[in-house]
């Protein structure tokens, strides 16, 4: 049973560790040399996982926190595609494009603000650069229902997509009007029975609590409406207000936001009302049923997380293409320039648009393989970090150990296991944070990462 009392005094603010260390310590200092040196003697055996950011928008969602471009010009979307393509020329020459791909994911923006045509000509396109696709590959694409007819549809199962999100947030007509998104229920129903028509096999569906003027009770009308859809998955996120970074949301009155003891009260009643209508919660967020392929990962304690979420598809290199897409190797992050000058500006130059990141040392990689085990699995082999990286785990540990007893009430821990109890589950990046190296110069720093709780 999950203690709130004992959750709620800890809310602060936290990564949520899409990466380790987190996209703040991104630099410069990685050059383009060093980025291009780990593609080229990356290991070929290893497979690729890869990341297409499609940035175009038709108009702003208020609480959106993703890097989009506002447009109604279709000139402008198919110019991003001459450059997209161009990028994939590039690194189909630096990078050993015939290793095996076991993931690809179109997100944004707005994938399917791009017409059927234009989807057609960009995945035709990056299967003639990456021809080996895996028989299982996850291929998925985020989906705004506001924006998708057949053909699109048709388009991408027939290049062999099997997964699909869409983004809802909320049904409700009053929060939908302030957040500038109105997306009536039967229009996303409608969306949801055409993919699964056209043969898409798994279907998420994407929410978030703590916007304006949410409430438990209109909440509850969204849960019910949401479960009505019948998705495989649901991603149920609270809200990043981050107003310093994202100028959109400042157009929100923050008085209608709903208090700290509103937004818990909607997590408790979300949590017991998925897991009765027959979810299970995955991860940080993530809820899905037991069949699926994430719920049997988390029980084997082989889920994975990367800038893409929670995956069953760990052990690949995460190579991002597009406008600010991040990629992932063993011992390094890279992202594109954010930029649209400066994306086309380095293509133009006959190079990547690469223009920061982190080279990780030994102990980053000792640390991300801490932190992300935790984060997926909310549990860590204590055993096995000490046997890969030759160290004595409570030797090594001993200050974030120390810190972590703030938290003992939530994780029990064993010469051989950290693990991390019900209530603790919802307490994961605060957990997660004790072993974050770098987390020591945001204390006291008010506009760092959005809050835990």
């Amino acid at each position: 049973m999950i203690d709130f009392e004992a959750f709620v005094k800890y809310s602060k603010p936290g990564p949520r560790y899409t990466s380790y260390p987190t996209a703040l310590e991104f630099s410069d200092d990685f050059n383009y040399d060093e980025y291009i040196k780990r593609l080229k003697n990356s290991d070929p055996k290893k497979p690729l996982s890869l990341y297409f950011h499609l940035p175009f928008c038709r108009s702003a969602c208020y609480f959106c926190g993703c890097n989009v471009i506002y447009t109604s010009k279709s000139d402008k979307m198919d110019r991003y595609l001459d450059y997209v393509e161009r990028e994939l020329e590039l690194m189909s020459g630096i990078l050993d494009n015939s290793r095996l791909v076991t993931q690809m994911h179109f997100g944004g923006g707005t994938p399917t603000f791009y017409s059927a045509k234009q989807l057609d000509r960009l995945i035709t396109s990056i299967k003639k650069h990456f021809k080996n696709f895996t028989n299982d590959a996850e291929i998925s694409c985020e989906i705004d229902p506001r924006f998708l007819n057949e053909e699109q549809l048709d388009v991408l199962v027939s290049h062999g997509f099997n997964r699909v999100s869409f983004g809802v947030q909320d049904f409700d007509e009053k929060v939908q009007k302030e957040i500038h998104r109105i997306q009536p229920f039967d229009m996303t129903k409608n969306a949801v029975d055409m993919a699964r028509a056209k043969g898409i096999i798994s279907v998420n569906t994407d929410l978030i609590y703590g916007l304006p003027f949410q409430s438990l009770e209109s909440f509850k009308k969204t849960l019910e409406l949401g479960v009505a859809i019948n998705p495989d998955r649901f991603a149920v996120f609270n809200y990043a207000h981050v107003p310093w970074i994202k100028k959109s949301m400042r157009k929100f009155d923050e008085s209608t936001l709903p208090n700290p003891k509103v937004k818990l009260e909607i997590l408790k009643y979300t949590m017991e009302f998925l897991t009765s209508n027959g979810y299970k919660m995955i991860g940080m967020d993530h809820y899905a049923k037991p069949g699926d392929e994430l719920f049997k990962a988390l029980e084997n304690g082989t889920l994975h997380r990367n800038f893409q979420g929670y995956t069953t598809k760990g052990g690949a290199d995460l190579i991002g293409i597009g406008l600010t897409s991040i990629g992932e190797g063993e011992d390094y992050y890279a992202q594109n320039f954010k930029d649209m000058e400066g994306f086309e500006k380095a293509i133009d130059a006959g190079k990547l648009p690469n223009f920061k990141g982190i080279l990780l040392n030994d102990e980053d990689r000792l640390r991300k393989a801490v932190i992300m085990d935790l984060m997926a699995n909310f549990a860590l082999d204590i055993k096995k970090i000490e046997a890969k990286f030759g160290i004595n785990f409570f030797t090594h540990f001993k200050d974030s150990l120390e810190e972590l007893k703030e938290l003992s009430e939530f994780v029990n821990i064993t010469d051989e296991k950290i693990s991390v109890n019900e209530t603790g589950t919802l307490l994961i990046r605060n957990i997660a944070m004790c072993f974050d190296e770098y987390m020591v110069k945001f204390k006291g720093v008010k506009n760092s990462f959005s809050k835990t709780v």
